[in-house]
């Protein structure tokens, strides 16, 4: 299997931390983003939304992290990052699902207003969005906050996909300087995060 990615995105580094967690030997094509290497013809013709993470199997190209993080999980059956018990499914998608639609949306604006347009020569951080970012990100990183209370992991008793989904956007906290400080839960369970193989293996070398 082939990965197409961008090693500093949060949306890659969840990827290859749960190939890594299962042991799945993965080839990677690492595109430049700032080059517009994602944008060239072949590349769409792959993935039209011109975006990484892209897996091809064979024949089957599968994008979208989540949906690639699940394929995955499916080439290792009973693996302990996902569950058989469906209450125990559920609510790890659930997790996935919260990750996409809020938690990701909220810190995307603080790594848009502080790293893409630094790397694209677009300018300095737009203040309006900046507050709306931080609306957004005190909003739901209260949620997390208190999920987290009393628990070392987001579901259960020991790391699953959830936990490198939602703790993948935290890798890039001081360089999208979200408002992170006053959030010791999180910060905790991060630390457990950061602890893991996988998770050191799937660190990109740097970001410049």
């Amino acid at each position: 299997m082939k990965l197409y990615h961008f090693p500093v995105s949060p949306n890659s580094r969840r990827v290859l931390a749960v190939a890594y967690h299962l042991g799945i030997e993965l080839e990677l094509e690492a595109l430049q983003l700032p080059k517009g290497e994602h944008l060239k013809p072949g590349f769409i013709k792959l993935n039209p939304n011109h975006k990484i993470p892209t897996l091809v199997d064979g024949d089957f190209v599968l994008w979208e992290s989540s949906a690639i993080m699940l394929y995955l999980l499916s080439k290792k059956p009973g693996n302990t990052l996902y569950s058989n018990d469906p209450k125990t499914q559920a609510d790890i998608n659930r997790w996935l699902f919260w990750n996409i639609a809020h938690w990701g949306s909220a810190c995307g604006i603080f790594i848009f207003e502080h790293l893409v347009k630094k790397f694209t020569n677009q300018g300095d951080a737009d203040p309006a969005e900046i507050k709306k970012a931080e609306e957004l990100f005190h909003r739901f990183a209260q949620v997390l906050e208190h999920h987290l209370r009393g628990r070392e992991w987001l579901v259960g008793d020991h790391v699953t996909v959830a936990d490198y989904a939602v703790g993948s956007m935290l890798d890039l906290t001081e360089a999208a300087h979200y408002p992170l400080d006053k959030y010791k839960e999180i910060k905790r369970w991060y630390g457990n995060i950061e602890k893991l193989d996988a998770w050191k293996k799937s660190a990109p070398a740097n970001f410049t």
